[in-house]
Formats: structure tokens, C-alpha cells, sequence
């Protein structure tokens, strides 16, 4: 099978799977189960890539496990965070401003733009895995994989970090400042950053990879500005205005050691 028959049959497969999570939601009346599904897509697109490929070899070994690794954690996480919880109220606000029209809207603009996102961003993992080329593990892994353990490593101790935070009632409306929160305003944010560049640098050790630097690059962008920090925090600052204190001490998504206490 051709490369480019390959990426359109991982396509299909992201798009059929979106149009029944679509239809799910219908029933449910939550379009929020779109966004536990954001990482396992990335990891079932991984799987398909590695299924069609001839000899993906140790290094698409790699790339599956940790695309597996990444997405699940993150999917299971969204799971058990969202449980309860309704409709996230982004999601509730589209649909009151469409009415009868959101379900519609939300196959296009929710489900339908996720597919595509998912399936752009993974490129880079399903290239690699496709047009394999040396099978030699090097530097590029091993440079690939410090990237995404510490990325890995700022999400998952961020999101807990965040989720004890909020879990004692002590701390209700106040803004998280503590443990890597206090270096990053973002740290889960600036962790999903690195572990997609880390599967790029992977990636890179095969003869196509360095076609696939836009996938990161959109990434970086995404959670830069547009679902990442800059949506997040317009809706911080209007409900906690402690915020504009954390903004001025504490960088927004590098971490670097607070303002305050440079000296």
C-alpha cells in the first residue's frame, strides 16, 4: 500500500471513528465526550499506521508505545476529570447560541475539525512509522525520547498537582500558584508541546520525517493560541481576578523561576 493510500485510510478510519462518537453525543446531549476521545484518536491513528506498515521496525515500536502511552493517560485522565461534571460549558454556550442547528454545527466545527487536527498533528508519528527507513535506533531517538519524558513528565505532574489542588475545598476560588504551577502558568500545556516535538525528533531519523515539521509547528500554535493558554486564560481573568497577580508573576508557559522572587 501506497503512502498516501495509507494516510487516507488513517483519515477514513479518524473521521468514521468521530462520526460515531457524533452520534453518541446526540444521544447523550454532551459534546465534551469529543475531548476524552482527543488522545486515544492520536493513539488509534499510531496503531492503524503501524498495522499498515511493512516493516515498521523498532522505532515504529517506539512511536506506537509512546503515542499509546501519551494518549490513554491523557484520554483516561479527561475520563475521570469531566465524570459528572455535564457539558463543558464552551460546548453549552454553542449550543445555545445555534439552537436546533447545533448538531449539525457540531459535526462540523467539533467533531469533523478534530478528526482533521488529529490526523495533521499525528503526521509526523505516521510518516515515520510508514517510511520507516533505518531500523537502527540513534541520537535522533534518544534526543526524541528526553523530550517526551519530560513533556510526559509536566503534564502528568501538573494535571495531578491541579487535581489535588481543586479536590480541597480550602482552596475554591483561589488561582493555583504551587509545585511546577509556580514556574509555568501552564505546565500541562508546555508538556504536550515538548512530547509532540519529541515525536518529531523520532521521526526525524527517518527519510521523510523532516516533511512533517508543520505538525508540530500547529501544535505549538494550537495550544499557544487558540484551545491552549490564550482561551483558557480569558475566561480566568474574568472569574478570578487573583489571576492578573499570577499573570504578573509567573511566566505563561516556559517555565522560568517566578518574578518575585529574582530578586
Amino acid at each position: 500500500m501506497s503512502v498516501a493510500v495509507a494516510l487516507a485510510t488513517s483519515f477514513a478510519c479518524g473521521l468514521a471513528a468521530m462520526f460515531v462518537l457524533w452520534l453518541v453525543s446526540l444521544v447523550r446531549r454532551d459534546v465534551s465526550i469529543v475531548d476524552v476521545w482527543w488522545g486515544p484518536g492520536f493513539a488509534a491513528l499510531a496503531a492503524i499506521a503501524f498495522a499498515i506498515a511493512d516493516a515498521p521496525g523498532a522505532r515504529g515500536a517506539l512511536l506506537l508505545a509512546l503515542t499509546a502511552l501519551w494518549g490513554l493517560r491523557l484520554g483516561g485522565y479527561l475520563a475521570w476529570r469531566n465524570h459528572g461534571r455535564g457539558e463543558d460549558p464552551r460546548y453549552a454556550r454553542m449550543r445555545e447560541h445555534h439552537g436546533a442547528r447545533f448538531a449539525w454545527v457540531s459535526l462540523a466545527t467539533v467533531f469533523g475539525l478534530q478528526a482533521l487536527l488529529q490526523w495533521f498533528v499525528s503526521l509526523p508519528v505516521q510518516v515515520a512509522l510508514l517510511v520507516p527507513g533505518s531500523a537502527a535506533l540513534g541520537a535522533l531517538d534518544a534526543v526524541g525520547l528526553a523530550l517526551f519524558a519530560t513533556g510526559l513528565f509536566f503534564e502528568t505532574v501538573g494535571d495531578y498537582q491541579l487535581a489535588r489542588f481543586r479536590a480541597d475545598p480550602a482552596n475554591r476560588g483561589r488561582v493555583m500558584d504551587r509545585g511546577l504551577w509556580r514556574y509555568t502558568r501552564h505546565p500541562n500545556y508546555f508538556g504536550d508541546c515538548l512530547v509532540w516535538w519529541g515525536l518529531f525528533a523520532i521521526a526525524l531519523a527517518t527519510p521523510a520525517g523532516w516533511l512533517t515539521i508543520a505538525a508540530p509547528l500547529a501544535m505549538t500554535f494550537l495550544l499557544l493560541r487558540v484551545s491552549g493558554v490564550a482561551l483558557l486564560e480569558r475566561s480566568l481573568v474574568r472569574s478570578r481576578p487573583a489571576y492578573r497577580d499570577y499573570i504578573e508573576s509567573t511566566s505563561a508557559f516556559f517555565p522560568l523561576p517566578p518574578k518575585r522572587s529574582r530578586g
